[in-house]
């Protein structure tokens, strides 16, 4: 495929994320009990024939950065191409964190420059869908476009926390509205998009030299009558963690849903996480488990239902857990009860605790390391 990948892999979320992202970037949050936000972005574009991505990160970058030491698992450990993982940097001309993600593009202009494929696909990192940009690409050459964005009809409350895209009958952008308060239409971007590698050199060449840092707000919105930007329509699985914890908990749920499971681990192309050397989940006898999935290397003692299980997780005999999502190392003591609840990597637990929240909607939250 004639394209490069840009993931932007680096904002804070405005603290929508709470702890969860007090030490981790959104795009490393882990999804399904075995993988990492980013791997489903990383998966399609390997996927799609893109051999040449960058991963544009800022905010605590280190756990992200680990993940993405080895880029074998998606088969980016190759001569020509390969993963390139970008952070700001401080020289004696520029000491400024990336500002926007128009800015964080142009601060590695130097990967546009010495690339030679005609095309960059552009997408963020904290999303969940299986997409083959081929298909998205195809769109882009039919229509001629300056510019394509992947949307979706959808039929849920939060709009308002989406792009909103209103278009002619041939798919034409004619507004687009960054989060509104009331929404037009309910075509939401999907923050992917098409466009040739010389025009955003030359945009961006443009707009960040006059303080303009936003992709979204100063070329989207900015030139959408100047530029030709077409709309092309997704129709699959789509999800971000972007726009709360009640969105992180829902994603992870609905793999607890058979066909939303087989989508991304079943069917071809598969996706694809940097693998760990663990054993199976063992299940004691007088374990309980139901409408669960669970990571590698955890032990079950008691009873647990509805809920994702990460790697490593021991619950002691007579503990309940429902609905709720435990994270990697975590250890739950004998006739504890967790329910409504996420509890982050490595929390402890001692016998007799009881974390519970007043429901799915309002979750009971323990950060990273909590003893309790």
């Amino acid at each position: 495929m004639k394209a490069i990948g840009i993931i932007l892999a680096g904002g804070n979320n405005e603290g929508r994320l709470g702890v969860l992202t007090d030490h981790r970037a959104a795009a490393a949050l882990p999804v399904g009990s075995s993988y990492r936000a980013i791997d489903f972005t990383l998966s399609n574009m390997s996927n799609s024939g893109i051999g040449k991505v960058a991963v544009l990160t800022q905010y605590n970058s280190r756990s992200l950065r680990d993940h993405l030491t080895s880029s074998k698992w998606w088969d980016f450990g190759r001569k020509q191409g390969g993963l390139f993982v970008f952070t700001p940097f401080i020289s004696s001309t520029d000491s400024n964190w990336f500002q926007g993600t128009a800015d964080s593009i142009y601060q590695n202009m130097t990967y546009l420059l010495r690339s030679n494929e005609k095309y960059v696909i552009i997408t963020s990192g904290d999303s969940i869908y299986k997409m083959d940009y081929r298909n998205l690409l195809e769109r882009h050459k039919e229509k001629e476009a300056d510019i394509t964005i992947a949307y979706q009809e959808m039929e849920r409350e939060d709009l308002k926390n989406f792009g909103i895209m209103e278009m002619n009958e041939t798919g034409r952008l004619l507004e687009f509205e960054e989060k509104p308060v009331q929404a037009k239409t309910n075509n939401a971007s999907l923050g992917t998009y098409v466009i040739s590698r010389t025009l955003l050199i030359d945009l961006l060449n443009e707009i960040v030299p006059q303080g303009k840092y936003d992709f979204v707000k100063d070329i989207l919105i900015a030139k959408r009558k100047e530029l030709k930007i077409y709309g092309c329509e997704f129709q699959g699985y789509w999800n971000t963690l972007s726009t709360g914890v009640s969105a992180y908990y829902n994603v992870n749920m609905d793999f607890l849903k058979k066909e939303i499971r087989d989508t991304f681990i079943n069917q071809y192309p598969y996706l694809e996480t940097k693998a760990k050397d663990e054993p199976p989940a063992k299940y004691n006898i007088g374990a309980e488990v139901r409408d669960c999935i669970a990571g590698s290397g955890t032990i079950f003692n008691g009873r647990v239902e509805h809920s994702v299980i990460f790697r490593r997780v021991y619950t002691g005999e007579g503990s309940v857990v429902k609905n709720s999502i435990v994270m990697e190392g975590c250890r739950i003591g004998k006739n504890c009860v967790v329910e409504n609840a996420i509890l982050d990597k490595e929390v402890v637990l001692s016998d007799g605790q009881q974390v519970i929240g007043e429901s799915v909607q309002n979750l009971a939250i323990l950060k990273k390391g909590t003893r309790l």
